[in-house]
């Protein structure tokens, strides 16, 4: 019986990753019915909505979904889809594998670690008060009262860190590390400052800890993770982390192995899975098939894995680190030289790496 998968193009570069991903995904041989659905400034343009109610009936639906990249207006327009579809569908865990693959330039060639960051709280809750508005004078108010002043000019976020959304993040993290044979989860924080949010979240990360005594469990605080982490990587495994650090260290991550290209992600939580690279849309170089579809194409392999399909999910993961570690058949990003004549593009890529899946 076939998996249905809503399928999701996006927009920009988007739709060729998407594509080039949605060939390799069929051609692992695993029965896969998608279910074509919209999202993105394309969208929003056209009817004025980023994300429309029968992409979110879909998702609901199938309880799975692989998504391009969509683009984010700065400033102005409409919030991310991507905090959008968290929000609707409560996809409170945001997991991003780092890998270093043969082949790729890179100063940390033995990085391994994945990034298992919460999506529904901290920071990127999306509770703020714009400065010079009735709501922030209010708050200001209520702050000066309870002997926190805060500056007339000021614009506020608020930090709500929960112990139900703690729990459920690093018992994720502990999940993960145990199905992947992982051996250690690390809690990130900043503990030492904030005591009462990250203080919270270190407090019930310990507590979560006692109960997989078979998983080794240690704490850093985020700025000397990030310290760590480019002196040292081969010391870590999974990395549990609130909202706003799980983003940024996973973009230091993506870093460490060559590039946000390499980097794939899932959107999990208690309603489905949607699987995304972790890179943005590249509009500038919309239909040009130039982009380097890893990122996308692992995140398939993960949402292969996701449906139980472990055997093609490594298949297919073994195909695309083969094709990289060659380096002949690879987009202009993973050349010695980005000006090399003999970079292929986007489909051409995702022909290298069906021909590889073949041959095995």
């Amino acid at each position: 019986m076939a998996h249905e998968v809503t399928f999701i193009p996006g927009d920009g570069t988007g739709p060729e990753l998407a594509e080039a991903t949605r060939r390799v995904l069929e051609a692992t041989g695993v029965e896969l019915s998608w279910d074509r659905q919209e999202a993105g400034i394309d969208e929003y343009e056209a009817h004025g909505n980023p994300f429309p109610e029968a992409t979110l009936a879909s998702l609901r639906r199938t309880r799975v979904g692989i998504k391009g990249p969509t683009t984010t207006p700065v400033g102005s327009g409409f919030r991310s889809v991507n905090v959008l579809l968290r929000k609707e569908l409560d996809l409170y865990a945001c997991v991003r594998p780092c890998k270093a693959y043969a082949g790729v330039r890179t100063r940390f060639p033995e990085t391994d670690i994945v990034i298992v960051r919460e999506n529904t709280e901290d920071l990127y809750a999306g509770i703020e008060f714009e400065r010079g508005s009735e709501e922030n004078a209010r708050l200001r108010a209520c702050l000066a009262e309870l002997g926190a002043a805060v500056r007339e000019d000021a614009g506020i976020s608020i930090k709500p860190i929960s112990v139900a959304g703690s729990e459920r993040i690093v018992e994720a993290a502990f999940d993960y590390a145990k199905r992947n044979n992982r051996r250690k989860v690390t809690a990130v924080h900043k503990a030492n400052i904030m005591k009462f949010s990250d203080g919270l979240f270190l407090e019930v990360a310990r507590e979560v800890a006692k109960r997989h005594p078979e998983v080794e469990f240690e704490d850093r605080i985020v700025d000397n993770l990030c310290n760590q982490l480019v002196s040292r990587p081969e010391e870590y495994d999974v990395l549990v982390l609130p909202n706003l650090y799980g983003d940024i260290v996973s973009d230091l991550g993506a870093g460490m192995i060559g590039g946000l290209g390499l980097a794939p992600g899932a959107n999990i939580g208690t309603q489905a899975a949607v699987f995304e690279a972790t890179h943005g849309s590249a509009p500038k170089y919309k239909g040009q098939n130039k982009v380097n579809p890893t990122a996308l194409m692992l995140s398939g392999a993960m949402m292969l894995k996701h449906l139980g399909e472990d055997e093609a999910s490594l298949r297919m993961e073994e195909a695309i680190a083969a094709v990289i570690a060659k380096g002949e058949r690879v987009t202009y990003d993973l050349k010695p030289r980005r000006d090399d004549p003999t970079a292929v593009g986007t489909s051409e890529f995702a022909d290298a790496v069906i021909e590889e899946m073949s041959s095995r």
